[in-house]
């Protein structure tokens, strides 16, 4: 009698889950109409808030996060969808100017839908073949795209890990036994890094065990650039510590100024002394679709690995990084392979240099390439390469129009898309020369951004950097812009500043 009922009570239980399955797939259906108009539609239109904001005791309350025993309505859950929407950071807005990403691909979009709803993993032929073959081939095209005819590559979850991967090939490369000894049977190891590289140097030093320590800072110029003099005489340094120089980091579009490092000078330097060249070129690769603008990564070519993030200028979505090499000899699977034979079975039934999962430090590992395969598809190179060469034109738009006003003072005109300003309202406008001066200017851009986060209007990033106190940084990227935009950015940062 009690198997009957256990039985019984499995099968309401399987009932329940046929409703629940048709009950999820409803609500599927109505957030997703949620989604295309708060955020889709609301989130792309002037008229609405890049942001509602409220502080976070404000958000913890209206947003009601805490966990419960039970689950609730489908009238709550979609209101639950709707708070998100309205209470999150539009990106896709015209006027998010905030970070180095912006606005919305469609086609790039749908392939993160798709990516979502397909929810495997990239790292067998088996479960995921039609991503096994997309990925190798958009890491074709993009490594063509820096000027090699073969190589290797992989999508990672963002560039600092793009480049840290970088960095754990180029010391396996030079000190192949690390591998399987560890720091032990290794001499201390250098890298080479300027002073506005990304702070990701530092994380992968850390990380892999060479220690912070061993990077050797090398001097840029006042656009940002690295100075290659510096690094010869950081090298001669390094060596006369009984240091081992094994890796350079140039890059190619700094996170703040948008320089460009000398990449064929560095790589002279790099070849004389031994060492890996790597290219961060997460911000700044995407030149490479503009035969414009691709000169100021003249030499990429000579690179041993490049970080470069489509997700950035090229409008991929959230994320999707690569980090190529020139290499032919499989040194990213050496590097890192484990052979899990529960996942790489030599004896399968297809060919297994298909099963790519060894490459990467990771198991699971996310479908970063339809995204940017359908984009590609969609509107071609040609396509792509309008989008890098408009968001150029918009910026040299922006620094004319800037020029043309007396309360913004550029930092320093860089040859990217980042515009670098201060905005010097009435009240400091003529007093360069006072003692308090940079004390006061340092603290106009942290009152202007939080008027405009509170007004909703827009949003702009600023930093000090070095010896320059805050500033603003502006990003043109996203294709949604027009040079109205532009006006009113300075109209807006003058409006909100005008009694500082």
């Amino acid at each position: 009698m009690s198997s009957s009922k256990e039985y019984m009570n499995g099968y309401v239980h399987l009932e329940e889950s046929d409703m629940y399955e048709s009950d999820g797939k409803l609500f599927l259906t109505e957030a997703f109409s949620v989604i295309m108009e708060e955020i889709l539609h609301k989130g792309t239109d002037l008229k609405e808030k890049v942001c509602e904001w409220k502080d976070p005791d404000q958000l913890r309350a209206l947003l009601d996060l805490d966990l419960r025993e039970h689950g609730e309505s489908h009238k709550q859950l979609l209101q639950r969808v709707r708070d998100v929407a309205r209470y999150s950071v539009k990106t896709c807005h015209p006027r998010f100017f905030n970070q180095l990403f912006a606005g919305v691909d469609y086609h790039a979009l749908t392939g993160r839908l798709l990516t979502e709803s397909l929810n495997t993993s990239q790292y067998t032929y088996e479960v995921a073949p039609v991503f096994v073959l997309m990925e190798e081939e958009v890491l074709c095209k993009l490594r063509s795209l820096v000027g090699w005819s073969e190589g290797d590559g992989i999508f990672c979850p963002g560039g600092s890990m793009s480049n840290m991967y970088a960095m754990n090939a180029a010391r396996y490369w030079a000190f192949p036994q690390v591998k399987t000894q560890g720091l032990w049977a290794t001499p201390r190891m250098a890298i080479f890094t300027s002073q506005q590289s990304h702070y990701s140097m530092k994380k992968a030093a850390a990380f892999l065990g060479i220690g912070t320590d061993n990077i050797f800072i090398v001097k840029v110029d006042e656009s940002g650039s690295m100075i290659p003099e510096d690094l010869e005489a950081q090298i001669v340094q390094a060596k006369s510590q009984d240091a081992v120089p094994f890796f350079v980091n140039a890059t190619a579009g700094t996170t703040v100024q948008g320089a460009f490092d000398p990449l064929t000078r560095i790589a002279d330097i790099s070849e004389r002394n031994g060492m890996w060249m790597h290219v961060d070129a997460a911000w700044g690769g995407s030149v490479l679709f503009s035969k414009k603008h691709k000169h100021l990564v003249a030499g990429i070519e000579r690179a041993n690995s490049v970080t470069w993030n489509p997700h950035k200028m090229l409008l991929a979505g959230l994320q999707c990084s690569v980090v190529l090499f020139r290499d032919t000899t499989n040194l990213l699977m050496h590097c890192h392979s484990a052979k899990a034979t529960y996942l790489f079975q030599q004896d399968k039934f297809y060919d297994t240099s298909l099963d790519t999962g060894d490459k990467s430090i990771q198991c699971g590992r996310k479908v970063d390439c339809l995204k940017l395969w359908l984009m590609w598809k969609a509107i071609g190179t040609h396509g792509l390469s309008e989008r890098v060469e408009k968001a150029f034109a918009l910026a040299r738009y922006l620094v004319e129009e800037m020029e043309k006003r007396d309360n913004f003072k550029l930092v320093c005109k860089g040859p990217f898309v980042n515009v670098c300003f201060w905005f010097i309202p009435p009240s400091l406008r003529g007093k360069e020369n006072s003692a308090d001066y940079q004390e006061r200017l340092s603290k106009v851009a942290p009152v202007i951004k939080e008027r405009m986060m509170k007004r909703g209007t827009m949003m702009v990033g600023y930093q000090p950097m070095d010896e320059h106190v805050n500033f603003f940084r502006m990003v043109v990227v996203s294709p949604q812009l027009t040079t109205k935009d532009m006006d009113f950015f300075l109209d807006e940062i003058e409006e909100l500043g005008k009694d500082l």
